[in-house]
Parts: C-alpha cells; sequence; structure tokens
C-alpha cells in the first residue's frame, strides 16, 4: 500500500476530502515522530506501540576493503504490535 493509498483508504472511511485526509495523516505521522524524538512510546490499545531502542555500539566489517570498523550507538525506531493487529492479520 502506498501513502495515496492509505490517504484514499482515510478520506473514504472518515467521509473527508483527500486533501484533509492527507492533512490528518500527515499530522499524525509528524506527532508520532515528534513523541519518538522525545523518547516518548506512543502506544494506540490493539494496534500496537511505537518506540525507540538503543543499539549498543559494535564491529562491523567494510565489505570491500574485509577492513574492521566502528559502529557507533544510536537509537533506531521500532514498533511492536499489539494483540487486536496480531490477530486480525492471521
Amino acid at each position: 500500500m502506498t501513502k495515496t493509498e492509505l490517504i484514499a483508504i482515510i478520506a473514504k472511511e472518515a467521509d473527508l476530502s483527500k486533501k484533509d485526509a492527507e492533512k490528518a495523516l500527515a499530522a499524525t505521522l509528524a506527532g508520532i515522530t515528534k513523541a519518538l524524538k522525545k523518547g516518548d512510546k506512543v502506544q494506540f490499545v490493539g494496534f500496537g506501540t511505537f518506540e525507540t531502542r538503543k543499539r549498543p555500539a559494535r564491529k562491523g566489517l567494510n565489505p570491500r576493503t574485509k577492513e574492521a570498523i566502528k559502529i557507533p550507538a544510536c537509537k533506531v525506531p521500532a514498533f511492536k504490535a499489539g494483540k487486536a493487529l496480531k490477530e486480525a492479520v492471521k
């Protein structure tokens, strides 16, 4: 599914114009992004939880030169599906 297809579904289900549905989707994604930047969890009961996880520093290998490199620690976004979503997908 593409963003355009999702906007069309939102517009149809919520009885909105496509322009309003696009604004609503953009605002939702911006809110989730802002919360994750602050380190907060975003939880939708039954759907799932968006959160950040810390990935520790580690050693890697440059595939071209086979030289060892250091990969710094970082935060990555993660999603854990909720029970209702898991059941719906089964």
